[in-house]
């Protein structure tokens, strides 16, 4: 018997991953929706449509707005976002069921802790965890901030849970996947600082990565990840600074 909950997926070129993101679900909830960025030159398609998603395929118009219209396209009243590198861990997937058979009227939303994996490895530190994603929304009680470009959440109309089970976050695997998506962020970040009228001065060259790695490595207690935790500190810093350079091209260069 399935969940009356849809799962979108936002992808592109996620053929590496999407197949397991859609094994997670797709026994037990009445739909999977993945919607498929119109550029994906790789296998995407074919794989959604093989394992038994419906594929949108749709230009891209930023997280937020790729999230709003799989709001739109999904035909169940709540909507469960996965990632494609993200897995729907056994005790997550009971506690969905039951909230949304069970959800009053005032419930709007639940958030979902992360096991973000580094490494094939579980962190405890640095902020990674316990990561609460705002995840399981009702349609029409939800909307995303097309303005932000990063780490966008939505904002609901109505009261949120907080969920006891877990998403499993494939998060990095390698070096070179760390250095790319942490570049995608900044550049993305900066965005959003443009946008809200930000603008880079040279102390943020230095305050800014000083803060990440301190927040990172020793308020968030990095440090118990060993060689893993101290490694994504430095970067986290490293692009802390990245995003006013990015900023300050932005502005044409001036500071």
């Amino acid at each position: 018997m399935t969940v009356p909950m849809s799962v979108a997926i936002i992808a592109k070129n996620e053929a590496r991953h999407l197949a397991a993101a859609i094994a997670s679900v797709i026994d037990w909830v009445a739909e999977v929706v993945v919607l498929v960025d119109a550029s994906t030159s790789d296998d995407t398609v074919a794989i959604a449509a093989t394992h038994g998603a419906r594929v949108e395929i749709e230009a891209w118009r930023g997280f937020p707005g790729q999230r709003n219209l799989a709001l739109e396209r999904c035909q169940q009243e709540w909507v469960f976002f996965l990632d494609a590198d993200e897995r729907v861990e056994p005790a997550l997937k009971q506690e969905l069921c039951d909230v949304v058979k069970t959800a009053p009227a005032q419930l709007a939303g639940a958030w979902v802790p992360r096991h973000n994996v580094f490494f094939g490895r579980a962190l405890v530190g640095g902020g990674w965890y316990p990561d609460r994603q705002l995840r399981l929304l009702r349609r029409g009680a939800a909307h995303y901030d097309p303005a932000r470009a990063v780490h966008e959440v939505a904002t609901v109309h109505g009261e949120c849970v907080v969920l006891a089970g877990h998403i499993r976050h494939l998060n990095i695997e390698t070096f070179a996947e760390l250095w790319r998506k942490q570049a995608d962020y900044a550049r993305r970040e900066a965005q959003t600082f443009h946008q809200e009228g930000r603008r880079t001065r040279l102390r943020n060259y230095v305050g800014a990565p000083v803060r990440e790695f301190a927040y990172r490595y020793l308020s968030n207690g990095g440090w118990r990840d060993g060689w893993v935790g101290l490694i994504l500190a430095l970067v986290m810093a490293w692009y802390a600074a990245q995003t006013f350079v990015y900023l300050a091209r932005m502005d044409g260069g001036t500071l």
